[in-house]
């Protein structure tokens, strides 16, 4: 039986806005206006995300899995600045939110997609 994933992919997305604006609220010179700008921010977050994850093999390793989805992350959190009016990111508080985003990610519960395997919530 094939299921819709509309309702999974608006899902995930409600969720990465939420964790994008927790994320926000406890990473000191992290500043959002709004939470249309965390919306397109989280939209910009995935197409980078999916891009390099399509485009490259760097998430081939498990262990590399982590250490550069860490460095992506703070780096696409900071390059997002430039493109998005109303999101604002210091370099040190992009690694940071990088490390908050990572924490509150990981205390959400997964979703399940089969009995077998469980998805990450978030995009980065």
């Amino acid at each position: 039986m094939k299921r819709n994933k509309l309702p999974q992919f608006v899902g995930r997305l409600i969720t990465a806005i939420v964790v994008l604006g927790i994320t926000a609220f406890f990473t000191p010179g992290f500043g959002t206006s709004s939470i249309w700008v965390v919306a397109l921010a989280v939209l910009l977050l995935t197409a980078f995300d999916f891009a390099i994850s399509t485009f490259t093999s760097l998430f081939a390793h498990p262990i590399v899995k982590g250490i550069i989805g860490f460095v992506l992350c703070s780096i696409t959190l900071y390059v997002v600045q430039y493109i998005v009016t109303g999101y604002g990111i210091s370099w040190i508080s992009a690694l940071l939110g990088a490390l908050v985003y990572a924490i509150v990610d990981y205390m959400l519960p997964a979703e399940e997609e089969s009995s077998h395997t469980h998805m990450h919530h978030a995009t980065i």
